[in-house]
């Protein structure tokens, strides 16, 4: 892998993985807001052969309660008996992929290294990438290899919840990943409240990728973010979007840029604009 394998991984290096006696464990997360079942259909019509297929909301959510955002984190528990019951293990690797530039492949990575699992990459480009190079899709159904509930970790990330944002706001950086005019109130096409949390930047996901479909080059993410934050250490920067999902493409690409240490808020705009005592910002 590259210089940096626990971020992202090329259509070409992912080939020569799969042909090793050890082939990593592909996940395939694509998905669609608008139609929540498109990316199962589209994993059924056409997969990386030996992926399997996780689902946003099923999966890598736990259950919304109007309070705790759209996209909500599982229990540990449930997500290590999930983790076991597709053959995650602390010794294999996990390759996560999408075909919506990597938005939700890198929520699986954000997840997976919560569950203290170092060993996992995105596919950079996604199945375009992957056709791209020469990559089939098949159709047939991938068997499991089955393993106990992935084993208690420590966590490799670090979260903050709604309080711990709202008790640190203007001792802590926020960086949101939504569209600009989402950002500044403009528009709020999926959640109650327009607006941001006060304070908070914002660094729209899609910019972390080139014109290719792929993330840019380490480096000039790394200015960029440097530019956008006028330096600081990454520790004190946490990041959200609407519901926890976009915010893990910002923190990938940090991560590629070699600006790891930030934290995530997981419940995100979603979360927070549930409840009318938290301050709404706007413009």
């Amino acid at each position: 892998m590259n210089a940096t394998p626990h971020t992202l991984v090329s259509a070409d290096e992912l080939k020569i993985q799969l042909a090793e006696a050890e082939p990593p464990l592909v996940i395939d997360a694509s998905f669609d807001l608008a139609d929540v079942a498109a990316g199962r259909r589209a994993y059924d019509a056409g997969h990386v052969p030996g992926s399997l297929y996780l689902h946003l909301d099923d999966d890598l959510s736990a259950p919304k309660t109007g309070r705790n955002g759209r996209h909500p984190l599982p229990e540990r528990r449930r997500f290590a008996e999930l983790l076991g019951r597709i053959g995650v293990t602390p010794q294999r690797r996990v390759v996560a992929l999408d075909r919506q530039g990597g938005v939700y492949a890198a929520r699986v990575w954000w997840m997976l290294r919560w569950m203290g699992h170092a060993d996992v990459a995105v596919l950079d480009g996604g199945i375009a990438a992957w056709q791209q190079a020469g990559g089939a899709l098949v159709a047939e159904a991938t068997p499991l290899r089955s393993a106990p509930p992935y084993p208690e970790r420590a966590p490799l990330t670090r979260q903050l919840d709604a309080d711990e944002v709202l008790a640190r706001i203007g001792r802590i950086r926020v960086l949101d990943a939504r569209a600009p005019e989402r950002f500044r109130g403009e528009v709020e096409p999926l959640d109650a409240v327009a607006g941001h949390i006060p304070g908070a930047y914002n660094r729209f996901h899609r910019a972390n990728l080139g014109a290719d479909g792929r993330f840019k080059p380490a480096a000039q993410l790394r200015a960029e973010f440097e530019a956008l934050l006028g330096g600081g250490a990454t520790e004190a920067l946490v990041h959200q979007c609407g519901s926890g999902v976009t915010a893990c493409h910002n923190l990938l690409a940090m991560e590629h840029g070699g600006l790891a240490g930030s934290a995530l808020y997981p419940g995100s705009w979603s979360e927070w604009s549930s409840d009318p005592a938290r301050p709404v910002a706007r413009g």
